[in-house]
């Protein structure tokens, strides 16, 4: 017989990573592109497919 229980850590993680991600995506909507280094797509799409992505995006990706 198998579990169906989730890890306790699982949904605390999905709602960091969704919050990151919110985060990281209004930063670039405000911020103008030439004060971004790459493109603005291609952080979101970084960003959307793992929390490291996002830290990429802040060490990164904005000029100061």
């Amino acid at each position: 017989m198998t579990s169906n229980r989730r890890p306790p850590w699982l949904v605390p993680a999905l709602a960091g990573h969704v919050l990151v991600t919110a985060l990281v995506w209004r930063d670039l909507a405000r911020r103008p592109a030439s004060s971004v280094r790459g493109g603005k797509n291609l952080w979101r799409l970084l960003s959307a497919a793992n929390t490291s992505g996002s830290l990429a995006y802040v060490l990164v990706g904005r000029k100061r």
